[in-house]
C-alpha cells in the first residue's frame, strides 16, 4: 500500500474511486481469429462522477484526528505540521518516509531539496488529497 493510501485508510477513506475506476475499466479478453468477434457490449447509461462518490461518502476528517489527538499521549499539532499528522495517525514520520511521500504526490524537486520547504508543501498537498477523496476538511486548512 502507498504511504498516500495508508493516510486515507488511516482517516476511514479508501481509495474509492480508483477501486470504481478499476473494476469499470474494459477487460481484455484474448479473441481467437478464427471466431466471429462478439458483438460490442453496450455502454452504462451513466459512469458514477467525482462529485457523486463523495458526496455519497465524505468523512469528518477534522473530527477523527481531534479525537485521536486528545486520545494521544504527545501534544500534536496536525493542523501545521505532516509529521505531527504522520504521527497522529500512526504512520512513520521519518524524513525518509516523508520523502518517499513527496515523490508519490509529485512534490515539485525545488521543494524537495528544502526539507521546510516539502514539509509545507506535503501538508497542504495531503490535506487537499483527503478533501478529493471524500474528507470533510475545512476550507482554511486547504488555503
Amino acid at each position: 500500500m502507498s504511504i498516500f493510501g495508508a493516510i486515507l485508510a488511516a482517516v476511514g477513506l479508501n481509495d474509492n474511486e480508483a477501486k470504481a475506476a478499476e473494476a469499470l475499466a474494459p477487460v481484455k479478453i484474448p479473441v481467437n481469429e478464427s471466431a466471429p468477434a462478439p458483438a460490442p457490449a453496450p455502454a452504462p447509461a451513466s459512469a458514477p462522477t467525482a462529485s457523486s462518490a463523495a458526496a455519497v461518502g465524505v468523512v469528518d476528517v477534522v473530527a477523527q484526528l481531534e479525537a485521536k489527538a486528545a486520545a494521544h499521549a504527545e501534544k500534536l499539532n496536525w493542523k501545521v505540521s505532516i509529521v505531527d499528522l504522520m504521527k497522529l495517525l500512526g504512520l512513520d514520520s521519518s524524513f525518509g518516509a516523508r520523502k518517499e511521500l513527496a515523490v508519490e504526490l509529485g512534490c515539485p524537486a525545488e521543494k524537495m531539496s528544502d526539507s521546510a520547504q516539502m514539509n509545507m508543501w506535503l501538508h497542504k498537498s495531503v490535506l487537499q488529497k483527503i478533501a478529493d477523496n471524500g474528507g470533510d476538511i475545512p476550507q482554511d486548512l486547504l488555503s
